[in-house]
């Protein structure tokens, strides 16, 4: 017979209820919901041998699930898309500083938080759509979507969606409060229809005519270039695209990222698989599955995502746009914007 002894240390692990600190795993929580993504944790676990352990859900509801969990919680890493989720995740506590001079130096500095909490992977630009039929002179800006010559034309999404939250952010940045609280008023004025739907919806408004223009992430766009979309594909070369604000401050680019959680049993594997997602297998990964554009520089592009053009990106840091982001619902709740 043989006698198994358990040290008092696991004893008060296993007591918390925070799974054993096995060499070997990670307790991953996502909101990215892609199939393709399966790509990146197999090759992780393959290289590694570490296994994922996933927990998946709307980041709201991930971020209240860590938040109730407090100390016990299992989770090592929050994965999350939009600089909004991870600035909120940051500011409830729900993530730890880190050292790593790989994602330093490979991730852009405007890309990554000043604190080292978070860092993004991959990147969507908010580009703007529209109907070559009919329109002759699309906006070349943001700002000119609140131009009153396209009044009924917009269709965008509602002022919940975190991709609008961190545009109009990243104006109030640029802009101040006044000129974004005057620009957010001029594009309900120019509403073809009151919010509705996700990005995808929005290409389709253009497809069916109710809206001439329309603002989209480009991986929505990419992806219905490269695969069948239902109301988008069969109809995709009515759609035209414009990379907003060349000539100034450049295009807004939506984030994708994430960070070690502040109670990580795993820490140590938690940093592996950041470290990861900024190696130029995992880089180039984001871009074929998932047409987004990676965050290092030189990364392998897919080609639909090649296909959209050159263009130039907006620089500003994020982390100071997540600061203004609580300054953007109180403007869209103050303008109307459903």
């Amino acid at each position: 017979m043989t006698l198994f002894k358990t040290s008092t240390a696991a004893i008060a692990l296993l007591a918390s209820g925070l799974p054993a600190l096995a060499e070997g795993e990670l307790n991953l929580y996502s909101s990215r919901h892609y199939d393709t993504d399966e790509r990146l944790y197999s090759d992780f676990t393959e290289q590694t041998g570490i296994t994922i352990n996933r927990i998946e859900g709307k980041a709201d509801e991930l971020l209240a699930r860590m938040q109730a969990e407090g100390a016990n919680s299992p989770a090592d890493v929050l994965l999350t898309v939009d600089t909004s989720r991870l600035k909120r995740a940051e500011d409830m506590e729900l993530l730890q500083s880190i050292d790593s001079e790989l994602l330093e130096e490979r991730i852009p500095a405007n890309l990554q938080d000043d604190d080292n909490q978070w860092f993004g992977f991959s990147q969507r630009s908010r580009i703007i759509f529209y109907n070559k039929d009919a329109v002759d002179t699309p906006p070349q800006t943001y700002l000119e979507l609140a131009d009153p010559a396209y009044k009924g034309q917009v269709c965008i999404r509602s002022s919940s969606n975190e991709y609008n939250q961190t545009l109009l952010a990243a104006i109030v940045t640029h802009e101040g409060e006044e000129k974004a609280t005057e620009w957010a008023k001029g594009v309900v004025a120019n509403m073809a229809r009151d919010p509705q739907g996700g990005d995808t919806d929005q290409l389709r408004g253009i497809v069916s005519g109710e809206c001439d223009i329309a603002v989209s992430n480009s991986y929505y766009f990419a992806r219905a270039n490269r695969i069948d979309v239902d109301g988008v594909s069969k109809d995709i070369d009515k759609i035209g695209w414009v990379w907003p604000d060349q000539d100034g401050n450049g295009a807004h680019m939506n984030l994708s990222g994430g960070g070690v959680a502040a109670h990580a049993p795993n820490k140590e594997n938690a940093v592996k698989f950041l470290e990861y997602l900024a190696s130029d297998s995992a880089q180039k990964y984001f871009s074929a599955g998932n047409d987004e554009f990676p965050t290092v520089e030189g990364a392998e592009l897919a080609e639909s995502v090649k296909n959209l053009g050159e263009f130039k990106a907006d620089s500003v840091n994020l982390a100071e746009v997540a600061e203004n982001i609580p300054t953007a619902q109180k403007i869209f709740d103050s303008v109307g914007w459903k």
